[in-house]
């Protein structure tokens, strides 16, 4: 079942279907709140949207992706459908994501990025 209702949908300030508008926009939204803009690096992105006045984007794709940061050695999975809720420097309520920890998979709930710094703190 998709978190993502039609109602979300009728409220979003901004909805995109395809892969490549959803990657340009997705991006742009990440600049935009002064995030980094590789962090959420879907592949095959059928839809996403964002609704201003909350701040809550959602990015759906056709499947999972798994994704290595290697400047960091992690590894990163997404799932079909994520969800957050957006802000300056911060992705909080995040849903859909886990990173690799040692030897486990942690669902990451926030990711917050440290102003004047390119440090990255995520909350499992």
């Amino acid at each position: 079942m998709s978190l993502i209702t039609e109602e979300i949908k009728a409220s979003a300030t901004e909805f995109y279907t395809g892969n490549d508008i959803c990657q340009e926009k997705s991006k742009f939204l990440l600049t935009e709140m002064n995030l980094i803009n590789g962090l959420l690096p879907m592949q095959d992105m059928l839809e996403c949207g964002y609704v201003k006045d909350t701040g809550f984007v959602w990015l759906k794709s056709e499947k999972k992706t798994e994704h290595k940061f290697e400047k960091i050695g992690r590894s990163v999975q997404y799932a079909t459908e994520v969800t957050a809720y957006v802000e300056p420097n911060k992705i909080k309520k995040l849903i859909g994501v886990k990173a690799k920890e040692l030897l486990m998979w942690l669902t990451l709930t926030e990711i917050c990025i440290r102003q004047h710094s390119q440090k990255i703190t995520k909350r499992p």
